[in-house]
Parts: structure tokens; sequence; C-alpha cells
């Protein structure tokens, strides 16, 4: 219930051209829904952006404080202090453009407002594995086959401001911090 009663929200601001947000986001917001595009965006990835957005820019302003409330209840009870806000997607909705929408909002805004907390422009994504952490170099604007520029995800304008977000793409079992450490056979005890 939580989850539709967001979603219709999303829609509500949606169809109200996005109220409450930096110009930066409407520029990227208007770029996305575009319906003139040549590379379209799917409504299920442009929904994912829109639904962080809303969250982060304009559901407190749009009266709907209690989507943050009801989310920083659900943290406090399950997540021990480490606020998360998830999208759920299904494999082969198109996570990854999801997330280069959301970095290049996240990076430009700051670029276009330094001082403001709510952007950033720092990025670590982790993965599960060394093929999809290959895969994800879509995601480093400096990547020759970025998503940025081959899904059109920021108007050529924008683009340099990209060149502010630092991103790291690891592999979690490759960090040895990851991974449990065996003692040496000399260092275990004796087999009886």
């Amino acid at each position: 219930d939580f989850v539709n009663q967001v979603r219709d929200r999303v829609d509500i601001w949606r169809k109200q051209r996005y109220p409450h947000v930096t110009p930066t986001t409407r520029r990227l917001l208007e770029h996305w829904s575009d319906p003139e595009r040549d590379n379209p965006i799917l409504f299920a990835q442009r929904e994912a952006a829109e639904t962080a957005i809303y969250l982060a820019e304009a559901a407190q302003k749009a009266g709907d404080a209690w989507i943050r409330n009801q989310l920083n209840e659900t943290n406090t009870a399950c997540n021990l202090g480490l606020h998360r806000v998830a999208l759920k997607m299904a494999t082969g909705s198109g996570k990854t453009v999801v997330m280069a929408m959301l970095i290049a909002w996240q990076t430009l805004n700051k670029a276009a407002q330094p001082n403001d907390a709510r952007f950033a422009k720092r990025f670590l994504v982790i993965t599960p594995g060394l093929t999809i952490r290959d895969r994800l170099r879509v995601l480093l604007p400096e990547d020759e086959q970025n998503y940025y520029k081959l899904r059109g995800l920021v108007p050529a304008d924008l683009q340099e401001g990209l060149g502010e977000a630092k991103i790291v793409i690891a592999n979690y079992t490759s960090s040895s911090a990851a991974r449990p450490r065996r003692a040496s056979r000399s260092a275990r005890s004796p087999r009886n």
C-alpha cells in the first residue's frame, strides 16, 4: 500500500510538471520526458528516477512529509541507524540507466549548487561480480560508451558538469575486507 501511495503522489507531481525542484532538476526531468527523444527512456526507468527525485526535492514542499516519516520509521526499525531508500526494479528493466540518471541528477545539481547538502558528486557502486563491475563502466563519464552520451541522458550543454563526478565501481568480492580470512595450516589447531 505504501509503495502504491508514493507512486500515486509521484504521478500527480509529474502531471503538475514537477514543481518544487531546482532548475537543473527540472531541465533533466523535461529532457527525460520529451516525447521527441531519439532514444526514449522507458517509463519504469523514468518513474524510478522521478521517485528518488520527488523524495529528495519535492515531497516535503508538496505536503507529503508522511512519506519521509514512514521511511524514517521503517529505517529505524530495520536498518540500525543506516538510512536507506531502495528502488526495486526487475531484471532487464534498465537499472543501469536509472543509476546513470541519478548520478547525472546529483552531480549536475552539485556542480550548480556546491553548498546544497542534498546533492553529491562522489559515488560508490558496489557490484556482486566482476562481469557486472565491467558492464557498469558506462556510468563513468570518461568512458567512450558512457550512457550519458550514448543514451542521451544529459543535454549537450550540461555534459561538461559531469566531469565533476567521482565514481568508484567496485566488486565486493575483491575486497579483502569482504572475504573471511583463513588461518594458515600451521596456525590451526592440530587434528586429533
